[in-house]
């Protein structure tokens, strides 16, 4: 805040270089994405010169194109997963869950991490991917094919 007016600092890089990374995009994602920017379309059209036009290169502005506060997403979150009966979980624990559901369906330790856009693997494999009960399950039946029965 500055001479109490809030003011926006846009970042057009990554916070690291092995976070800048091309990644697959699901139907579901790209059909969400392009009703997004049909919206946007239209906002502007029914906003004519009261549409913000500094940002058109951004994904996600608000109805008259301003940028969404950057911690909108964190702090919209808990909301969220109160009205769906979900456990209280923060925003970013959402990145641990993806790399556990990746390694629980068997995707290599090594995609995980570059899907995570993490430069060591052992901060992918020892600080967000968790094992499930199901895996121990799967540990204990491999090991136990090496014991006579």
């Amino acid at each position: 805040m500055v001479n109490g007016k809030t003011e926006p600092i846009c970042k057009n890089r990554p916070k690291t270089k092995s976070s800048c990374r091309t990644l697959p995009i699901i139907p579901q994602f790209e059909d969400f994405l392009l009703t997004l920017r049909e919206k946007q379309k239209l906002n502007r059209k029914i906003c004519g010169n009261c549409y913000c036009q500094d940002y058109l290169d951004y994904v996600y502005v608000n109805d008259m194109g301003e940028p969404i506060k950057p911690g909108y997403l964190t702090q919209a979150f808990p909301t969220f997963l109160k009205k769906h009966g979900l456990r209280p979980i923060r925003f970013h624990d959402l990145r641990h869950s993806n790399a556990s559901m990746l390694h629980a369906t068997g995707v290599a330790m090594k995609e995980i991490q570059q899907w995570l856009g993490h430069s060591d693997i052992g901060t992918t494999s020892n600080i967000y991917t968790h094992l499930d009960h199901d895996s121990n399950i799967s540990s204990a039946l491999a090991i136990s094919k090496h014991f006579p029965t």
